[in-house]
């Protein structure tokens, strides 16, 4: 048994989890500010935190800040959130939560996270917690399209978070247009090299004689054309972050130089002999398979193991449904800003949820822009959608012509949104095979919760 705390300013939710965590066998105290939940802190010790992210006053984040900034030893904190984004995430991973959870949480979830936190606790005991670094102020628009509700990319803002805080290198991974870059972005605007300098650079668009120069810097002669001194990224990017875009398509002697500058921390411009020292964090992107790579003698093992000290794969799209239709919203607010932006009707999100997504993100996005310059209605129908590489939609229901049945839009909205959650439950029912962990895991919500809906709407 363990002596738990609760903060949230929501009396029913504060009450109700109590009332679960009190089933569990645990003695739980309540608060209903950040304020409070300080007063508790120095008088009692609790085993976990379970604390909410949005409050009047002092918000779950300022209060997790100054907890760990008055606590020797900070229990693990649960963060718990009914408007999740990603830089929330983030922003609580990278103070120091345990983990980042959305509301309604079920019973289920509560006993699985809570147990991890508890041994988590009893296995650092002895061992002093990190400072916190200094907070920054975050919003989810700040993420762009970094947009996601689904587990998968709930998980990716969680390692974002964890991985901010640290200066080691990171390798992420992802196929073509799933937003390599914007985690990279992600992870310097949450770092603390925040106010050093971001330096992008795309290994496959160089030609090789060219790129060892556009790295480590030249001097004015070093080679015909070199009417002047270069820096290169690395120095470009002192005291912020580099990023090595499809690192995986770097040639091997250029490998070699850029693991000696790793291991170094210095480079030798180009025509000089005079090593100069870089404070630089490096990310490496690639849509490559470098394990493969390594095996096929075209990367370099040493290399590899210097990269991949962090990992983050960023899943595709089509393992993302949850994602599609907020991303599309997205875009296409994006694209109207600073106008009110164009509504997807429900036979376009049908259609974007049955579509494939080769290009990934990337291709909704060009997607939605497309719509936005060609359509002039306030509505997009899927008709408008222009989706290149989909195959046909086809329903039972609408003889497989890709039409809405006939009164599909009738009643009131709930009722419409109750047809499209039945249909996205079907659907992504369809595409795991009729697995209902990986149906859940693709919807973004918790086996618990898909159990229920199939049971509501009879497809159990």
């Amino acid at each position: 048994m363990a002596c738990l705390l609760v903060v949230d300013d929501d009396a029913a939710f504060r009450d109700s989890l109590v009332e679960t965590l009190q089933s569990l066998g645990h003695e739980v105290h309540a608060a209903s500010s950040g304020a409070e939940a300080l007063r508790r802190v120095e008088s009692q010790r609790y085993g976990a935190i379970f604390l909410d992210h949005r409050m009047p006053g002092m918000d779950g984040l300022q209060t997790l800040e100054a907890l760990a900034a008055r606590v020797a030893r900070l229990p693990p904190v649960l963060v718990l959130t009914a408007y999740a984004s990603g830089s929330g995430t983030i922003e609580a991973m990278r103070l120091g939560a345990f983990d980042h959870l959305t509301k309604p949480v079920s019973r289920a979830t509560v006993v699985q996270v809570l147990e991890r936190a508890l041994r988590s606790h009893a296995e650092a005991q002895g061992f002093a917690a990190p400072a916190p670094a200094a907070a920054a102020a975050a919003d989810a628009a700040d993420d762009g399209e970094l947009v996601g509700i689904s587990e998968a990319m709930r998980e990716v803002h969680k390692r974002i978070g964890l991985a901010a805080a640290s200066d080691a290198p990171v390798l992420i991974e992802g196929e073509t247009g799933t937003g390599k870059e914007l985690v990279a972005r992600a992870l310097h605007r949450h770092s603390p090299r925040a106010g050093g300098p971001f330096v992008a650079l795309n290994c496959a668009a160089i030609p090789k004689e060219l790129l060892e120069s556009e790295l480590f810097g030249h001097v004015k002669g070093a080679f015909t054309g070199a009417a002047a001194d270069r820096p290169g990224c690395f120095r470009a990017a002192d005291g912020g972050v580099l990023l090595l875009d499809e690192i995986g398509d770097m040639a091997l002697d250029v490998q070699a130089k850029l693991l000696r500058a790793l291991q170094e921390g210095e480079v030798t411009p180009l025509g000089s002999h005079r090593p100069v020292k870089v404070r630089v964090r490096v990310l490496a992107a690639t849509h490559r398979d470098l394990a493969a790579a390594v095996r096929d003698g075209r990367f370099r093992e040493d290399l590899r193991f210097r990269l991949d000290v962090l990992h983050i794969v960023l899943p595709p799209l089509r393992e993302r449904l949850a994602d599609i239709v907020p991303l599309a919203e997205h875009f296409l607010r994006r694209a109207a800003a600073p106008q009110p932006p164009k509504r997807l009707s429900a036979d376009a999100a049908r259609a974007l949820l049955d579509h494939t997504w080769p290009g990934n993100v990337r291709e909704l996005r060009n997607a939605m822009e497309r719509c936005h310059a060609l359509q002039r209605g306030p509505v997009v129908a899927a008709a408008d959608l222009d989706l290149r590489h989909a195959p046909a939609f086809a329903d039972p229901a609408d003889g497989g012509t890709g039409a809405l049945p006939a009164g599909w839009l009738d009643g009131s909205l709930p009722e419409a949104v109750a047809r499209l959650e039945r249909l996205m439950l079907e659907h992504a029912l369809k595409q795991a095979g009729g697995n209902r962990s990986l149906a859940a895991r693709q919807l973004g919500i918790h086996r618990q919760l898909l159990y229920s809906k199939l049971t509501q709407y009879g497809l159990g």
